[in-house]
């Protein structure tokens, strides 16, 4: 018999006993909702998490002075502390690093500084942070109004500040508009106020709201002292290309300092892209966890399958004696059962699937992303309907195709 006939007759079998079909179809279509679904929207949720921690600088790299309080070395004596990096080295080091990357160097003056404009005053716990022009890009903050500094400022050490939103609202009623060109107090220094960042929030310990940012050279002209502290921190524009540039950093840095070959680095390098290897290490147990269930599921649904087919072979045992008499072999028995539950459960595979893209991609637009489409998941609902079918479908087949003709045709 031709395959086409044999997948004609599913169907008539199929439409012959709708409500039964569609009951089995549908358990397997929500079993199949709720794993795509779920994938789904842990793709949603581990993409848009990781386009977020690229923005705080999950791409990127510091490059810090070596500590000595918590260090030991093996005689059991504290190691000696790093060299403070100092303004020179790091403004060496921010002009040699030729590598598809930005640097950014900064300082963190003081968290004690007060805000103060016309009659209004900050309390004293804010940052003051001493900054150049690839600051802001390199720690993934965004300017909302105004503008960044420039080159010229910068190292010109300009009296001009970008405050956080949290200032804004303290001091201009939160109307940053209202915040530019305006001539705010930090300590007893003047500053004009030039930008005002976008609200970070203050989650896992970010202050960023809370802190004023002026040009490096000012800050230092300030604060700084011949043995103060620069941070270094790099992003590279691939990342791809992180361990490599931690590599070149490494050895530039080694150069500035005057290392000899063989002597022990005076500085640490931190790299931020744990975050991401720690989030896709979750979204990975988390998918698996959720294949496990939903295969769970599954195995009810091809149970309630098998026993539909098995109802459905006792029911047409006289038309499968018909069948056979008339020339039918156990093949083409076999082959229209075993059809006939595998379009069963594509066609609740295909209603699943669709239901589950819809529900798993609610997420998508709360989190800022875009739609998605689980390709990947696609497939894996696809096949796991075709080995349900097969696995359901088989043993009643089977019973089917080794019927007696003659005794199926006494049947009542």
């Amino acid at each position: 018999m031709p395959y086409t006939e044999i997948l004609r007759l599913a169907f008539q079998n199929i439409r012959a006993n709708m409500l039964r079909a569609t009951l089995t179809l549908l358990i397997i279509a929500f079993g199949i909702m709720a794993l795509v679904g779920i994938l789904t929207a842990i793709d949603a949720i581990a993409y848009s998490l990781n386009d977020n921690f690229s923005g705080l600088g999950a791409n990127s790299f510091s490059i810090s002075r070596k500590g000595g309080d918590t260090r030991n070395n093996q005689g059991g004596r504290r190691q000696k502390p790093g060299d403070p990096i100092r303004y020179d080295v790091a403004l060496q080091f921010k002009e040699r690093f030729d590598f598809p990357a930005t640097v950014s160097v900064s300082y963190y003056a003081t968290n004690l500084a007060t805000v103060k404009y016309a009659g209004e005053k900050s309390n004293p716990n804010i940052g003051f942070v001493g900054v150049d022009e690839n600051y802001f890009g390199v720690k993934g903050m965004d300017i909302e109004f105004g503008r960044n500094f420039s080159k010229t400022e910068v190292y010109d050490g300009h009296p001009k500040v970008v405050l956080g939103r949290a200032l804004v609202k303290t001091l201009f009623n939160d109307n940053p508009e209202k915040a530019l060109d305006q001539i705010v107090m930090v300590g007893n220094n003047r500053y004009r106020v030039v930008g005002v960042l976008a609200s970070k929030g203050t989650s896992m310990g970010n202050q960023a709201d809370r802190a004023v940012y002026a040009p490096l050279a000012n800050v230092r002209s300030i604060y700084g002292t011949a043995d103060t502290n620069y941070d270094l921190v790099v992003a590279v524009h691939n990342a791809a290309d992180l361990e490599a540039a931690q590599s070149e950093a490494i050895g530039l840095f080694r150069q500035i300092r005057g290392l000899r070959p063989g002597e022990k680095e005076d500085f640490e390098v931190f790299a931020s892209d744990s975050l991401v290897a720690i989030l896709k290490e979750n979204t990975t147990n988390l998918r698996l966890a959720t294949i496990a269930i939903g295969l769970m599921t599954l195995l009810g649904a091809a149970i309630g399958l098998m026993n539909i087919m098995l109802v459905s072979v006792t029911e047409r045992t006289r038309e499968i004696g018909i069948y056979k008499a008339i020339g039918a072999t156990r093949k083409s028995i076999l082959a229209q059962f075993l059809t006939e539950a595998v379009v069963i459960c594509q066609i609740g595979g295909i209603v699943g699937i669709l239901l589950g893209i819809l529900v798993g991609n609610i997420v998508t637009p709360l989190l800022g992303g875009s739609f998605l489409v689980p390709w990947g998941w696609m497939v894996l609902g696809f096949t796991l309907c075709m080995i349900v079918g097969v696995v359901s479908g088989f043993y009643p087949a089977m019973k089917a195709s080794r019927l007696d003709p003659i005794e199926a045709l006494r049947y009542e």
